[in-house]
């Protein structure tokens, strides 16, 4: 029964830290759309996309598949 709480507990931590990553890439997304070359997160994540889909099929399936994890979150 306490290994379940244990990772009840970790698993409620690290969503927390996920979300918190998350609020702080659309608060710097944001900022700089509105003040451009601020944080440069747009380039940062253009770039992310484009290593997915610059891998083809394995790359499009790997974007798939961190879409649906950020989904079920």
């Amino acid at each position: 029964m306490k290994l379940h709480q244990s990772f009840d507990m970790v698993t409620g931590m690290l969503h927390g830290i996920v979300g918190l990553g998350m609020s702080l890439a659309v608060t710097f997304l944001v900022v700089d759309l509105l003040f451009p070359g601020t944080t440069n997160i747009v380039n940062n994540v253009a770039a992310m996309v484009n290593s997915f889909i610059g891998h083809g099929l394995v790359g499009m399936i790997a974007l798939l598949v961190f879409i649906s994890l950020y989904r079920d979150k």
